[in-house]
């Protein structure tokens, strides 16, 4: 059965956004988990990808919607992180040079975590998987004909320990990866609350994007950075008052009103989210592996004891 949810989330609504001289997002409503942004740069004479998709069939569409524009051949697919909703289609695109920053290498080489425990069940496919095999610490700089595309490791732990970032400074367009959701609950629990908050002051609002990619949700500009900084701080607060009356962060999430930030998707992430920054409280270091069965367990409990929602 369907639900219009699921009908809007359907493969079919991802567009393909031109963002002018060669430069395209590939757009996948609603965003939610699982359900990323990618993107690609058309040369002259070859196409450079910015991440893949969490399925095989999603991938697939992605593919064939580069194809609708050109048959250049694919050069390069650049991953701006280890999670498995960008990765998981990398198996698609074996032609290509798979670069990353070399900690998403090392993520993606353990394989993909059980899913379907936590989430509700997709369909992932039976792609091989293909970790990044040209890595970088800090960053490469990339050539569309005479177009300077810089990859740009954000130095510390963000969304991930492993985020980089595709900025291509004479049109002015940021590929964010996951640094950015729009419209989405942002999620740290593999990264850092107070490293988010430094990349997207000391990283992301000084370049001064026109247009931004988010990994999840609308094409937007550098006003979506704000509203992501007050969810963070918002975060950080919520967890300093909740650690100081001796609760849990589970326990602190089920009392807490989200206010302004109760219509963004995926709303369970403020669980993971407290949790990261409890950890971080508690001195200890940006990134640091968590309990993952307690923290998503913990997730599915305040989620009234039903598997996360995923439209993938």
């Amino acid at each position: 059965m369907s639900t219009s949810a699921h009908d809007h989330a359907a493969i079919e609504a991802a567009t393909v956004e031109d963002l002018g001289g060669g430069l395209y997002a590939y757009i996948q409503p609603d965003g939610s988990w699982f359900i990323n942004n990618t993107g690609f740069l058309v040369g002259h004479d070859g196409v450079t990808l910015v991440d893949a998709c969490a399925t095989e069939r999603r991938t697939r569409a992605f593919r064939d919607s580069v194809r609708q524009i050109t048959d250049q051949p694919l050069r390069v697919l650049v991953n701006t992180h280890s999670h498995p909703d960008h990765t998981i289609g990398n198996g698609l695109f074996r032609e290509a040079a798979i670069v990353a920053h070399e900690a998403t290498r090392e993520e993606v080489s353990k394989g993909v975590p059980p899913l379907q425990a936590v989430w509700e069940p997709f369909d992932a496919g039976t792609l091989p998987l293909a970790p990044p095999f040209l890595t970088y610490r800090e960053g490469l700089t990339l050539w569309v004909d005479d177009l300077r595309c810089e990859v740009r490791h954000v130095g510390m732990p963000a969304h991930t320990t492993n985020d980089s970032i595709v900025w291509i400074p004479g049109r002015s367009v940021l590929y964010a990866g996951d640094l950015i959701f729009n419209g989405g609950t942002p999620f740290l629990l593999s990264g850092s609350v107070a490293g988010s908050i430094e990349v997207l002051t000391n990283v992301i609002a000084p370049l001064r994007a026109t247009t931004i990619v988010p990994g999840h949700g609308p094409i937007c500009g550098p006003a979506i950075i704000e509203p992501i900084l007050g969810y963070l701080r918002f975060v950080q607060a919520t967890a300093r008052a909740g650690r100081d009356a001796g609760l849990s962060p589970l326990d602190t999430a089920r009392e807490t009103d989200l206010g302004p930030y109760a219509e963004w998707t995926d709303s369970e992430r403020l669980v993971g989210n407290l949790h990261r920054a409890y950890a971080e409280l508690d001195g200890r270091p940006p990134g640091v592996p968590l309990d993952l069965v307690q923290v998503l367990g913990d997730m599915i409990t305040y989620n009234g004891g039903k598997p996360l929602t995923c439209y993938a």
